[in-house]
């Protein structure tokens, strides 16, 4: 069944600017607080794709380029100055040669939990902003459903 079209209001759009600004305003904080870590953003989404991942042996190279959106090349450079910071560690799959695990180092570890403690601290304080925008947007959902109904 075809969605019932509804003309946006203004405070639909606020609401979307709020949630972008919000988005943007935690994505720069983080930015900065990898920085006064020693690394760079783009490190620290890669410590956090390593350690999030849920294979046994560790994620691999294709897991991260997926995670960071990223191209296969472009993970590989990344894993290359990782490694040469002494972040992560690389070790191929006995069974499948051309796969490559990355497994954090003692530093990498010690780094990404220094950074996930500030994050989830973070996010804490934000989340009632969120969730009000969120239950805004849920709000604006579920009046479209009613008109759907009508």
């Amino acid at each position: 069944m075809p969605r019932a079209k509804r003309s946006l209001t203004d405070a639909d759009y606020e609401r979307l600017a709020e949630l972008r600004y919000g988005l943007r305003v935690f994505t720069h904080w983080s930015a900065e607080q990898a920085r006064r870590a020693g690394i760079t953003p783009t490190q620290h989404q890669l410590l956090l794709a390593v350690r999030a991942s849920r294979t046994p042996r560790g994620a691999t190279i294709s897991d991260v380029a997926e995670v960071l959106l990223i191209r296969h090349h472009s993970a590989v450079g990344l894993v290359d100055r990782a490694q040469d910071a002494g972040l992560i560690t690389r070790e191929r799959d006995p069974e499948q040669q051309s796969v490559v695990h990355l497994q954090l180092t003692d530093q990498g570890e010690s780094v990404l939990t220094a950074l996930s403690e500030d994050h989830l601290r973070e996010l804490t304080q934000l989340a009632p902003t969120m969730q009000a925008l969120f239950g805004a947007l849920s709000d604006t959902e579920a009046a479209g459903l009613m008109l759907l109904r009508q």
